[in-house]
């Protein structure tokens, strides 16, 4: 459970933009979404393999 305290003279959305941030970086929604299908461990491989390479290729297009 997410506690965020609000601080004296605060706007609450001030504190719902801290609230969706911190919301954000526990990644609650990604692994929601990730779990409402199944993906086999293969395609799983496939696909981290396939990020590595387009990460791979940025970086030595970045070098040119």
């Amino acid at each position: 459970m997410l506690i965020i305290p609000i601080k004296e003279g605060e706007s609450i959305d001030r504190a719902l933009k801290r609230f969706k941030r911190k919301f954000d970086k526990t990644g609650a929604m990604r692994q929601l979404r990730a779990r409402k299908q199944f993906i086999k461990p293969s395609v799983k491989h496939r696909q981290k393999i396939q990020k590595a390479q387009y990460i791979q290729r940025l970086i030595d297009n970045e070098n040119i």
